[in-house]
Order: structure tokens, then sequence, then C-alpha cells
């Protein structure tokens, strides 16, 4: 499977300047990806002001993925601010070619910047089956917390989309070696670049770590769209060599 890296600076608090920008980025580009994968709240940046800044899920947010995707027939996967029933929640859309989609509502909320005040938080993972491949999308803070991260459901690749601070830059590259090692799968995270409105520097430093924990790809601190190839049976034969999973501690998530 072919996975595209968008590693990009986002415009704070602007939905249509980020869609804008994004959509000449990737009218740039020439693709061959079977997805494609986009920073956490890529059209706003990581805000706590929620209430101007939400959509319904019939938004142009989905409207704009919906195109995207089919315009470049791969899967899109990035979070964004949306409003159901009266609550927000930091939630991450996968957006099939087809125009179907499926979502994950951020389960851990970054207490320490607040989010838990203005955000619901999510009760269940997402599992994808796409190519040939289950995978498992996560969100930024859900990357400290093994439990809910753990391969107990035999996923083949795990990614986080992100707005990871630099001055954490560290925690970030250890943490995504960490959990790639102890779930031998493939993990991604997809982090964004600049400046936001509260000051707050990202480095990127968005990743490829294989199954074994090995770095494949590390972007340096530049807006950047890269392509990279995963190779399952690989994955599947270091998986049967060291079959480790089969000793995980059984648990139930409450």
């Amino acid at each position: 499977m072919k996975v595209t890296l968008v590693q990009t600076d986002l415009i704070w608090e602007d939905k249509t300047a980020n869609l804008d920008k994004l959509a000449e980025q990737f009218s740039l580009q020439s693709f061959d990806t079977d997805l494609v994968v986009l920073p956490e709240m890529f059209t706003t940046g990581f805000s706590m002001n929620p209430s101007p800044l939400a959509e319904e899920m019939s938004g142009p947010t989905l409207k704009w993925l919906s195109k995207q995707a089919a315009k470049l027939d791969a899967a899109i996967t990035a979070s964004f601010i949306a409003e159901v029933d009266g609550l927000f929640y930091n939630r991450l859309i996968w957006m099939f070619p087809d125009g179907t989609y499926q979502h994950y509502d951020k389960r851990h909320l970054f207490t320490l910047a607040g989010e838990h005040e203005h955000y619901t938080a999510g009760a269940d993972r997402l599992l994808i089956e796409w190519k040939g491949w289950k995978i498992c999308p996560l969100i930024c803070y859900d990357l400290r917390f093994p439990v809910w991260s753990r391969n107990n459901a035999k996923y083949d690749l795990l990614l986080y989309v992100a707005n990871w601070p630099a001055r954490r830059r560290h925690h970030w590259q250890s943490l995504l070696v960490a959990r790639a090692i102890e779930n031998q799968a493939y993990t991604i995270g997809v982090n964004r670049v600049g400046k936001d409105g509260k000051d707050i520097n990202y480095s990127g430093d968005s990743c490829l770590i294989d199954y074994a924990g090995e770095t494949r790809v590390k972007l340096a601190y530049q807006e950047t769209f890269l392509t990279v190839s995963l190779d399952k049976p690989s994955q599947d034969a270091y998986r049967e060599k060291y079959a480790f999973l089969a000793d995980q501690d059984s648990f139930q998530l409450l």
C-alpha cells in the first residue's frame, strides 16, 4: 500500500484558506497513492474556540474531503471540528473515494490545553479495512496511552494525525517508535509545521516507523508531501518469526 504524508503549515482558524491552500497544493502534485494523511484539525489548527468554527457532518470540510478523495481515487484521513447535537468533537474522518466515510472521535482530550473543557471525548476506536489492510487511526494525545493503541484487533497499520508542539518533539519521536515495537505494526505519525495563533511552534517530524521499530522515513521542518510504500508480507513474516503479540495481556476497556 502507498501512503502519502502531508506535512503542512495551518492558517489559524481560517477554514476556507486552509482548504483552498491544500486544494492548490494537491493540484500541483502527481499522485500515485492509496491513502492521504493530513494533520489534526487540518482546517483550523488546534483551536479551543469550537463554537464559530465547528461544522455539521454535511458541511464544507466533508464535501472537500469527498471531492479530493474522488479526484485522487484514494482514501483521505484527517481530523476537524465537528458539531453534533450541540456537542463539539475533535473528529477524524476516513473518506473513501466513493464518498462514503467513517469517523473516530478523539478519546484522550489534551487537558493541558483545556481540550476537555470544549470537546466531548469519544468512546470507541475505529478500525478500517482498506486495500487489504486493517488500519487503526488515532489522534495526537492518544499516542501517550498505549492501552488505547494496543494491537488486540490484529491491525496492520497504526496512524496518528497530530498538532504536536516542537518543545515535546522528543516525546513524539520516542512514543511513535514505542507504539510500533509493542504492536509490531507499521506506525505513521503526521504532524503540522509552523506557528499557531497561540504562538506555539510545531516541528513536523512526520514519520514512518516499521513493525520492528526502525524509522524508515522522517520529514524535516518544511511543508512537504511524501509517498511511502508499506510491505505487508514482510510485516506478516516478522510477526510469525517473533510472535510476541500472542503473549500480550488480556484486558477489557471500560
